[in-house]
């Protein structure tokens, strides 16, 4: 079964949250990728040169739009343990879709846990 219009959202909070994450880390474009040129990370550019190599080594699929729902989780944990043994970036969880729903509100999760009574 391919993936959900959920899944495909919540991989681009992920590519978004990542992005994020190697740039505060000092972590640009060309620390990861091409020595030559300081180039800030975009949700897009972690999705073209981190997600998508993975992607099709593991599943020999370019697009993510071919990706069944159970393909979803190995490309992104190979991705993350990647990122973790080599820069030391800290494990970027899959977004569910509560946590997706909530982001797209723009807020974050302990502003909606104490709106929402919990915690």
């Amino acid at each position: 079964m391919q993936r959900t219009d959920q899944q495909r959202k919540a991989l681009e909070v992920f590519c978004k949250r990542l992005a994020d994450t190697l740039n505060e880390a000092g972590l640009d474009q060309r620390k990861v990728l091409k020595p030559s040129i300081a180039i800030p990370w975009t949700q897009e550019a972690v999705k073209e040169q981190l997600w998508r190599p993975i992607q099709v080594a593991l599943y020999n699929k370019r697009s993510t739009t071919e990706l069944t729902k159970q393909e979803l989780d190995p490309v992104h944990e190979t991705l993350m343990r990647h990122l973790g043994q080599t820069f030391h970036i800290e494990h970027i969880p899959f977004p569910s879709h509560e946590y997706t729903f909530i982001e797209g509100l723009g807020t974050t999760r302990k502003e909606w846990d104490s709106t929402a009574g919990v915690g």
